[in-house]
């Protein structure tokens, strides 16, 4: 049976986000799939040193929440070292990175407001400051 509003990470098609390395994303909520209009979760397992490479989202705000692994983030002048239940915030506009730090894979849970879709014209790569 399917639903409308019921997301099975399982059925959704997987990607390579550009910017990223070692990562396999998988978009459970966004417009395509159950027509949200202000937010967006992806569902990114991403190999050991894999992750985003320096990058920022003019207006999108992002969250990230491990589930599994370790990984080490970086924005705004700080580093932290992220352990499963851990959540970061990177604001709109701010470069950051993201590396996994664990010998297996790490599984985030990613939201971004308002959604980012994937959209080059929506990041900005470059040096972290």
């Amino acid at each position: 049976m399917s639903h409308r509003y019921l997301v099975r990470a399982g059925d959704v098609p997987g990607y390579s986000p550009a910017n990223h390395t070692g990562t396999l994303n998988r978009r459970l909520i966004g417009a395509e799939n159950v027509g949200a209009k202000h937010v967006e979760v992806v569902l990114g397992v991403i190999e050991r040193n894999g992750g985003a490479l320096p990058h920022a989202h003019p207006g999108i705000e992002q969250v990230c929440y491990l589930l599994e692994g370790s990984a080490r983030a970086e924005v705004g002048g700080e580093t932290f070292d992220m352990q499963p239940g851990d959540t970061c915030f990177f604001p709109a506009d701010a470069m950051h990175v993201f590396t996994v730090t664990s010998e297996q894979p790490a599984r985030v849970l990613v939201i971004y407001s308002p959604p980012y879709a994937e959209s080059n014209a929506r990041t900005a790569a470059g040096k972290q400051e």
